[in-house]
């Protein structure tokens, strides 16, 4: 076939795509077991810092931060029907390395989710909770929550005290808010003032919100947080996620059970 005929160019282009596609295609079946790694590596990160295990922005290695990790938090699958532990091999996953995001997605280990400002649609039947340890007593809970913004959906981690209602922390790991505006809830000085505000009103309400301006501090003010300047819709997403995130639906019966001292880690 001479070189310079059309069916040499077509097979030659093929033969080519052909190469690169078993090159691409190889290098994403050996990197996975990598890329698998760097993503627990990552939520173990996140979790550190809601913990006040870990400085915003600061160097650790992998194994300081699986070491740090694996000598405070205990990974625990949680039952979102009646917020009881359940036995993580029972639901073919090791609690650190189970994807709840992509449980969500699957129906036969999700369900749908009631109308909800949110904008959840469909729930794990199973969800991850992050123990931190004091000894042999457990000091927070953390909780996976998220929801829509303006723009996108904002996803983070909310750390609550042994008491059940009292915040210890909240960061967003991954969302595409404006930055300046909304993208301000990655703001170190705004996710500061969470802490010890309340979750939960006299009556067992959720009452913890976003409030448009600016909040008190939290003994006179424990339900209510500073609005994000410029970024009311973001605010309001916020709110919205923890309104769901913490009621009956989710994490609620949980939160009952630590309220109530039936929480062993």
């Amino acid at each position: 076939m001479s070189k310079d005929s059309t069916g040499y160019t077509i097979a030659f282009a093929a033969g080519i795509c052909l190469v690169c596609s078993l090159f691409v295609s190889g290098a994403a079946v050996s990197l996975k077991d990598r890329q698998e790694a760097n993503k627990v590596l990552d939520r173990q990160k996140k979790v550190l810092v809601v913990a006040g295990l870990m400085e915003e922005g600061e160097k650790l290695s992998p194994d300081e931060v699986r070491s740090r990790f694996d000598t405070k938090i205990s990974a625990r699958l949680v039952s979102l029907d009646n917020g009881s532990f359940v036995d993580a091999a029972e639901n073919g996953a090791d609690a650190n390395a189970y994807d709840q995001r992509k449980a969500s997605k699957d129906p036969k280990l999700s369900t749908e989710a009631v109308a909800n400002n949110a904008k959840v649609r469909r729930i794990p039947k199973v969800a991850t909770v992050y123990l931190v340890l004091d000894g042999k007593q457990v000091d927070q809970h953390i909780l996976p929550i998220q929801g829509a913004g303006l723009w996108s959906t904002l996803y983070g981690y909310l750390s609550v005290a042994s008491d059940g209602n009292t915040v210890r922390g909240i960061t967003f790991y991954e969302h595409a808010e404006t930055p300046g505006l909304g993208g301000e809830v990655d703001n170190v000085g705004w996710k500061a003032k969470w802490k010890d505000r309340k979750v939960f009103d006299s009556k067992g309400n959720i009452a913890i919100h976003v409030k448009k301006g600016a909040a008190g501090k939290p003994a006179e003010d424990p339900h209510a947080v500073d609005g994000l300047s410029g970024a009311t819709l973001t605010s309001n997403g916020v709110t919205n996620s923890l309104e769901f995130w913490l009621g009956g639906e989710a994490f609620g019966p949980y939160l009952s059970n630590v309220k109530n001292g039936k929480v062993k880690g």
